[in-house]
Formats: structure tokens, C-alpha cells, sequence
């Protein structure tokens, strides 16, 4: 089955090739337009989560979604599947 993120109109993940876990769809990283992500700054709980997570700001022609996107750099073994991989939520919808 393949997922598509959009976002503001704009297709910025595609993928046949994607993984639910927790809830999530994840997408691999070589499906993700990552040019329209930004590395947010981590937070106190960021810092606190086990699985490394990385945070981005979806990001383009002046819009911008804060933190609609998120990695884990270095997952616990549930998470282990989505390694580097890209999830989205907020403002991004996935069909």
C-alpha cells in the first residue's frame, strides 16, 4: 500500500515501502523530500527520550509546521524498524 504525506497541498513523503508502529506511519528517509525539513532544537524532553529523537519544522515559502516531523537516531529495540526513518503529525496528513 502506498503512503503519501501532504502537506499545505504539497506531496512532501511518498512511499509503498512504509512501517506502522505505535500508531505512526514512518517513512523511509529516501522517500521524504528532507530540503522541506529544518532540525528543530531539542527540548528538555527530547533530550529525555530514549530512542534519540530528532525533531524537524516542516518548512516552505514562509510556512512553516513546527515539529510536525520527528526521527529516532538511536531506537530502543521497539522502535529499532524506523531507524532514521521519518514520521509526521500536526499539520501533515497521510493518506
Amino acid at each position: 500500500m502506498t503512503h503519501t504525506a501532504t502537506w499545505h497541498g504539497k506531496v512532501i513523503a511518498r512511499s509503498d515501502d512504509t512501517l506502522e508502529v505505535g500508531g505512526y506511519v514512518y517513512f523511509p528517509r529516501d522517500s521524504v523530500k528532507m530540503d522541506l525539513l529544518r532540525t528543530a532544537p531539542k527540548t528538555p524532553s527530547d533530550l529525555e527520550c530514549p530512542h534519540g529523537v530528532q525533531f524537524y519544522d516542516v518548512v516552505e515559502n514562509g510556512k512553516t509546521s513546527p515539529r510536525a516531523a520527528w526521527s529516532y537516531l538511536s531506537p530502543q529495540p521497539k522502535m529499532k524498524p524506523v531507524d532514521h526513518w521519518i514520521g509526521f503529525w500536526e499539520d501533515v496528513e497521510i493518506k
